[in-house]
């Protein structure tokens, strides 16, 4: 697992450094909170399984969607690429003849306009009630439903889910919340119609062996590996977009209000970016004008400042004009391995609209 970058300075930044440091340290002290914070960890693990009992036995009723409906989900807190996973999804189900409509909580804002800008001809729908979510889909035109972030919503009776891992953030030992990143546990995946392990800068041997760790605990698992690679240099600001060789030898200052902010500065690092200097923020930040202008300061000596899309939504509009050119590099989707199960799953969803 690449190392976590560097902050500056900042409370809300402070506060992600607290977290992080006690889900992944190896440091004494990291050990001491998260052997203090175990009490707690067991204590949702045992929700967690008693909630997931009562919905396996029907004592708490799961809704019937009003379109076959896909959930694209996670184990733990963030960073395995659900948001460009969901939008490849919903792509491929309409060049395949569906017309899918992305469902979302929208939790922080930027995920509706980062599916806004990946599929502008794709509707979404914000709803914390994911089954009205999917009936507004259908008034909208849709006849398919692509819910991200829904793995634990199971109050949507959904046709299935597809389950992300990261091979970057990969631990054999899986820390439950507040102990680790784990919202359950890695035995959840008997649920999943399709397990994708994803890789931003991990290895593609890195990957396999997450999958083969995951196949030793869940028998008979379908699973699919998928590199989000990283896209051209864009304008936040205009349609301008360069190659990401542009970035080789270049000074970068990165900017990130991310799940795994480290992958994605190593991703860039791989590119060539040198003397990285970077402003890390808690997912879904909600930047502001202030912060933008604080941000701009921090850049004085790089030669790119780069973020990520699901950033570039929310501070482009705050970014001051007088302050060097922010641009953003998206994750593009390429199934390596398992792109063949994937397709049978879509087309098996799209069967499905026959019965509904």
């Amino acid at each position: 697992m690449p190392p976590r970058p560097p902050d500056g300075s900042g409370e809300e930044r402070d506060s992600t450094n607290v977290v992080d440091r006690i889900w992944h340290g190896t440091d004494p002290l990291s050990r001491l909170a998260r052997l203090a914070l175990a009490p707690a960890a067991g204590l949702y693990r045992g929700i967690v399984a008693a909630r997931g009992a009562l919905y396996d036995l029907g004592v708490f009723p799961a809704r019937r969607t009003a379109l076959p409906a896909l959930s694209v989900g996670n184990l733990s807190v963030g960073g395995t690429g659900k948001t460009p996973v969901s939008a490849y999804i919903a792509a491929r189900l309409r060049d395949k003849g569906g017309r899918p409509a992305i469902v979302l909580r929208g939790y922080g804002g930027d995920e509706p306009l980062v599916h806004a800008t990946l599929n502008p001809d794709i509707p979404v729908v914000v709803s914390a009630n994911r089954v009205a979510g999917v009936a507004k889909a259908r008034v909208l035109g849709a006849d398919v439903a692509v819910l991200d972030d829904a793995f634990q919503h199971r109050r949507a009776d959904r046709w299935g889910d597809v389950v992300l891992v990261s091979a970057d953030s990969w631990s054999a030992k899986q820390r439950l919340l507040p102990a680790g990143p784990w919202r359950e546990p890695v035995r959840g995946l008997r649920r999943a119609a399709l397990t994708i392990v994803t890789r931003k800068a991990a290895s593609r041997e890195d990957a396999g062996d997450v999958v083969a760790a995951l196949e030793a605990t869940v028998p008979a698992l379908a699973t699919a590996i998928v590199w989000l690679a990283p896209g051209q240099l864009r304008d936040a600001r205009g349609p301008e977009a360069r190659p990401l060789a542009e970035i080789d030898g270049k000074r970068v200052h990165v900017i990130a209000a991310i799940g795994d902010p480290a992958a994605f500065v190593r991703q860039l690092e791989m590119a060539g970016a040198t003397a990285v200097t970077t402003s890390i923020f808690p997912d879904h930040y909600d930047f502001t004008a202030n912060d933008a202008a604080r941000i701009a300061l921090e850049t004085s000596g790089a030669e790119l400042v780069v973020c990520t899309l699901k950033d570039a939504v929310k501070l482009a509009p705050h970014w001051p004009a007088e302050a060097a050119r922010l641009w953003y590099v998206s994750q593009h989707v390429n199934v390596e391995q398992g792109l063949d199960t994937l397709d049978v799953l879509l087309e098996g969803l799209l069967a499905a609209r026959s019965t509904f």
